[in-house]
This record gives C-alpha cells, structure tokens and sequence, in this order.
C-alpha cells in the first residue's frame, strides 16, 4: 500500500497520511514527512528491518539456570512473619516488608489468634477491589460466616467477627462512635497498604483513622518497604501512649534480575553495582551521537515471543496510558495452544461468562482467548478486570498490559515485569519514577512458591532512561510524609462531638506536626489550626454552624454526607433543587457532583424533549449552589468544575438505557462510565443516610441506587 501511494500528488498517499496520523496522534505534516523519510532512506533502523533472534549473553547462563519452580513442601514462614506475630500479643506493631512478600499470611494468622480468643478483627484496605478479594479469600478460609464486608458498594454480615472493608468506611465509624460516645465494637485493626499514608488524595483518610483509633484496640499495620517506619512507629507511641514494635525485611521472598533487551533480541543484564554494563552503556552512546532520533512502534508479540522461549512468562507490561495497553493487544498473534492448556482455558472463562453473562462481546475477548494476552487498567469494566485476574493467577496468560496503577493493591504476579519508560503520569504530568513506584513495580516479578527468579526487562525508547532504573534499584523508598489536610466533611464530623479547642487537640497530634523539628512544629500547627478555622468561620456564614460553634440542624444531617462535596450538596438540598425528583433523575442530579476531572464530552442524543429535561435539571442545580460557590471561590477555597455530562449519563442509565447504547450517547471509558455510576451511588447511599431529616429524599435515593447498580456494573 505504501509503495502504491507513495507520491506527493497521489490523493491515497494524503488519505493514508491521514489515517496513520490519527493511529500515532501525529500531524498530518509530521507523519508526512515521516513517510517521505523512510521512503528517501530506506532500511536504516533496526527493528522490523533486522533480524530478531531471542539469545542470552553469556554472562546471564548461571541466573537463567535458576529459573523454576521450588520443590514442593510445606510453607515455612520468614523470620520477619513469625516477628510479627509474636509481637502483636503484646504490642501495635508495624510491619514494612517488600510487596510480595507475604504480609497477608501474617494478617490471616493473627486474625485466626483473635478468634481463637473470641475477639473481633477489622481489616480496612485502600481500595474497594482489594476489600473484595481479601472477603473472599478469608471467606474460605474462616468461614462466610465468620466474616462480613463494608465497602459503600456491600455491606453484608456487618456483626461477624472479621470485619473486611475501606479504610474510609472505619474511618466513618470512628467519627459516629466519638459523637456517641462509644467504642467501635473490635479488638485488632489491621491496616493493609498503611504507606498509603503517604497519597496526597486519601491519606488524611489514614492519618485521621490513626488519629482517632482508641488505643485499648490493637493495631496491625502493614506496609510495602518504608524508609522512615521508625518514625511513624514514634508517632504512633506519642500520640496512641502504646508500645508499638518495628518489623523490618529488606530481603525479597524471590530474588530479582534486572535485564535489557536489545531490538535485535539480545538480553544482557543491566547493570552492574558499579554502574550500567559496557554494552548498555555502548547503545546509549550510540543514540547519543546520532542526529536523528527515530520513534519506532514497539512489537510486544514479538517481545513476548522472545520472552517466552527464554522462559520468562507471564509478564507484565507497565505502559503510560490506558490506550497505550489496548493497542498493545493488536501487535500480539494468535498463539498455538495445547489441547489441554486450551481446554483449561476455555473453561474458566466458559465458567466465568456464565455468571456474568454481559461480558461475552467484549471487544478484547478474542486477545484473551487466542492470543493468551489481556489489557487491565482503569478505563476496563470492574469484572473484566476480575475475569483478567483470574486468570493471571491460574498462570493462563502469557501477558497482560497495564498501566502503573496494577502495581499498587492489585495482587497478580508473574515471572518478569517489562518496563517500556522510565516516567509514569502522576495526575498531572509524566515525572520520573520514584523509588517507592519502582520497587512497587518489580515487586510483582517472582511468584513465592512458584518462581526461584522473577526478572524485570527493560526495553530501550525514547521515554526509557536505563540510568534511572539502575539507580532506583539501589534506592531506599522515600520516606512517607503526611498528607493532612483540613475538609469541611472533617470539620462537620469532627463539631459533632468536640469543641473546636478540642479539635485543635486532635490538630496537634497530627503526624505534620510530629514530623517537624520543634522550631517549626509550633508553625505547623498554627497553619493547621488557622485553617480549621478558616472553614469554621465559613460553616458559621453559610448557616452550618451556630455563633457557640454548634453544629445547626443543617449542619448535624449534613454531617451524614461524607462525600468530597458536602457543602454543595447539602446547598442544593436546603434550596430544594433535589425535591419532587424520580429516582433516576435524583441519580442524575448528584452525578456531577462526582466526576472531578476536566473532561468535555458531547452528547449525542436524538430526543430533544429528554435533552431539554436534562438541562433544566441542570441548571437548576447549579442555580441552587450558586451562591455558596461564589462565597468558596472568594475565600479561596476549591471549588469543583460542574459539568453536564455526568448529569445526562446517569439520567439514562437509571432510566434503563442499555449499555451499549449509553456509548452512542456519551463517549467515555467503559471503566469510567462503570466508575461514575458506582461514586453516584456511594453518593445516594449518603442521601439514605438522612431518612430522620429527608424521608422522602432518602425513599428516593434508594430507589435510585436500584435502577442504577445493574449489568455490567454491578452482578
């Protein structure tokens, strides 16, 4: 097609122009001169012009023998595990250990000397995915019975002795407890992930939840590796006045292998601990010195091709964007299976589609079957992603393309990991790796009981720096920081059952504070206090609060909507904005109240009747809000972008549109329309929350919720 359309006045070249353009997200005169280049020079760069032939040198002949898997027998648990366990009978304890390294063993094993004991446990976990699987697993493993889940989206077996949820639901619980004056009814809070501590988003949530926990309730903690664990450990004594005890390894349970592949499929380690190795460093001075930096589309079939004749799979890819791991898929061949690998593999999924039966079109189904490969990021469907897992962990794909995001919470290992850069994007811009996000993901190469090696495999490219990643190997994580920060959903929960001088109490115990030298403390803490009443003297002038620093009876029910925008929607239901509404237009009220990222989308609907009722919905919405909007704007405060969209999506997904042709209408990620519906619904499970002052608001939430969390959202 090429050698047909190559000539500037032929209209095909101009059209394949503009398609090629498109699929690279180049513009037409780039991808242009692109054409005319390669045309003019021919075959100058490797890659699919040179011959690839997967070999390892030399010096890696003694690692690659080590590939296997161990000899079967019974589990031995490390030093560190059996550490912890025995000081958990006496003390809080916090345990910082590699990711995969076992933490959860030591979890289940200081659940089940709770229960021998007849006591309770809560297990709180960052993500609601992880909550579920973690359900599941201790499920079979203690009994449903014994167990029960709270996460916003279930609540089941509330009053069993092992309590599986979000950190932010215990977090929920602490705040009502202290306005009745009671305890929460557990004896060991173990909390998973604890560095998420250190996530400028959600870890308030953690330093709050440490903040209140009583101390007569123990405290488990676990932790991928940390570099300032003792000083959370003093924190911890200060403020809890509790022993707590450090359990520190720094040895992965799999050791790891750090290579470099070559285009020509060669694979030399990558370094040294003196520094990269000469033929690393060779290729770098080779593109160094050229004039012309060529982008070539990488061919992950054929990447994984090599990786598996070198024995290498399954593999993670880590990619920047969640485009970047669907169109991955379309370089992966169809593989040839053996009767029994493709038996055992259909089966599952056969298995798997029988319960969740909507999922038997997915686009990416046939990479999953005939290509043995699967695309796991954000913007997927909550059970593809489950299906994907699944399947990982029964060792039936080769591969999976992933964005960063899998490294931190998602539990799926593999024999190697493949790095295509060295820089992720952090909400905001593409920044080099830490060494914390690094170390997060490596960790998934090496399966304990399956691998005796895992590997990461770094591929050269233009966003790919090999001196970093041989750096961050040899760096310690940073030190976790807090990440407090005063709300006005704090502030309102916190007036229900203290006074703002014991609030500023609680302000002083934060982790900033204790984190900084006794000069700066005093500093800290004033910061933080001026501010706590920055947003008192706000609630005061919005009618939230009284002059004796009370909460109103505004104030008290908008307390129960512990969302990310409390203010505004309490605003919208004292205007009456949200009265008279049907379930499905209350769903599509709230629904841009949850989307806080920037995004335009055009709607295409054919009905302008529905169309014109959306609007008014609206904007009656924003009339009701816009007055405190302006007052939060003048006092600087954060004030969200209010956008139309969301309001229209979930506005037909509870009026029962299908799925499918919710798409035709509005065009976002399947995993984000998913994501969207599901924070609606924590949302109207908040509205519930106000049956005593709303009866008929809540009747209508929960009708909402109803037609709202259905297939494929919710099974």
């Amino acid at each position: 097609m090429l050698t047909d359309c190559n000539k500037r006045n032929n209209p095909a070249f101009y059209e394949l122009v503009k398609v090629c353009s498109e699929y690279y997200g180049m513009t037409n005169k780039k991808y242009h001169k692109s054409l005319l280049t390669r045309r003019r020079y021919g075959k100058r760069k490797p890659g699919k012009n040179t011959p690839f032939k997967p070999r390892i040198d030399s010096s890696l002949k003694s690692v690659f023998q080590k590939i296997g898997t161990p000899e079967p027998g019974p589990f031995v648990p490390d030093l560190f595990q059996t550490e912890a366990l025995r000081l958990i009978k006496h003390s809080d304890v916090l345990v910082s250990a590699p990711t995969g390294s076992g933490k959860t063993w030591i979890a289940s094993q200081a659940i089940q000397m709770y229960l021998d004991q007849g006591k309770t446990v809560w297990y709180a976990s960052p993500l609601k995915a992880l909550s579920n699987s973690i359900y599941e697993e201790f499920s079979r493993e203690f009994g449903s019975s014994s167990c029960g889940i709270l996460t916003g989206d279930r609540k089941e077996n509330p009053d069993a002795p092992i309590t599986v949820g979000t950190t932010e639901i215990l977090r929920n619980q602490l705040y009502d407890a202290m306005h009745e004056g009671t305890s929460i009814q557990t004896d060991l809070v173990i909390l998973d992930e604890a560095h998420y501590l250190n996530d400028p988003d959600r870890g308030v949530v953690w330093e709050e939840t440490l903040i209140y926990l009583p101390p007569r309730i123990r405290l488990l903690m676990l932790s991928a590796t940390i570099s300032n664990a003792e000083e959370i450990c003093e924190w911890l004594r200060d403020i809890r006045d509790t022993e707590v005890s450090l359990v520190r390894s720094q040895d992965r349970p799999v050791p790891l292998e750090t290579l470099f592949l070559f285009s020509d499929g060669l694979i030399v380690p990558l370094g040294t601990k003196k520094g990269l190795s000469s033929k690393v460093k060779k290729h770098l001075a080779r593109r160094a010195g050229k004039r012309r930096q060529w982008r070539e589309k990488t061919d992950f079939g054929n990447i994984i091709e090599s990786l598996g004749k070198l024995n290498l799979l399954p593999t993670i890819f880590y990619l920047k964007s969640r485009k970047e791991c669907d169109r991955a898929l379309r370089t992966c061949p169809y593989v040839k299976l053996s009767l029994k690998e493709d038996s055992e593999l259909r089966t599952v999924v056969r298995s798997f589609l029988e319960r969740y039966p909507h999922l038997k079109n997915h686009r990416q189904m046939s990479y999953l079957i005939k290509s043995r490969v699967a695309s796991h990021h954000g913007g997927q469907l909550p059970y593809w992603k489950v299906l994907v897992e699944n399947l990982m962990n029964r060792g039936l794909l080769n591969a999976i393309f992933s964005t960063s995001t899998v490294a931190a919470g998602v539990n799926f290992p593999a024999r190697s990991v493949v790095l295509i850069q060295s820089d992720r994007f952090n909400g905001h811009e593409f920044a080099d790796l830490t060494a914390t996000e690094f170390h997060q993901m490596v960790g998934r190469a090496g399966r304990r009981g399956k691998d005796k090696i895992g590997f990461a495999v770094v591929i050269p490219g233009i966003h790919q720096n090999p001196d970093l990643i041989h750096e961050l190997q040899e760096s310690p994580p940073e030190p976790v920081n807090s990440q407090i920060q005063i709300n006005f959903s704090m502030v309102l929960n916190l007036l229900l059952s203290h006074t703002p001088t014991e609030v500023k109490d609680l302000i002083d115990r934060s982790f900033a504070s204790f984190q900084e030298t006794p000069s700066r403390r005093e500093k800290i803490r004033n910061r933080l206090w001026r501010d706590f009443k920055r947003h008192l003297h706000f609630l005061k002038e919005t009618g939230f609060v009284n002059n004796m620093d009370q909460l109103t009876e505004d104030g008290y029910w908008a307390s129960k909507l512990r969302v990310d925008q409390p203010l505004l929607i309490s605003e919208a239901i004292r205007k009456s904005a949200m009265d008279d509404l049907l379930p499905e237009e209350l769903a599509g009220a709230l629904a841009p109240f949850v989307w806080d990222r920037s995004q335009e989308i055009d709607l295409k609907m054919a009905d302008e009747t529905e169309l014109a009722r959306i609007e008014s919905i609206f904007h009656s919405i924003l009339k009701s809000i816009k007055q405190i909007m302006i007052m939060k704007a003048k006092q600087k405060f954060d004030t969200p972008l209010i956008q139309m969209w969301p309001c229209a999506a979930l506005y037909f997904w509870a009026g029962g549109v299908d799925w499918n042709e919710l798409f035709h209408m509005v065009r976002v990620d399947e995993g984000d329309m998913a994501s969207l519906i599901m924070r609606t619904a924590d949302h109207l499970r908040q509205i519930v929350n106000l049956k005593k002052t709303h009866p008929d608001l809540a009747d209508t939430a929960e009708k909402a919720i109803d037609l709202i969390m259905r297939e494929p959202v919710y099974v």
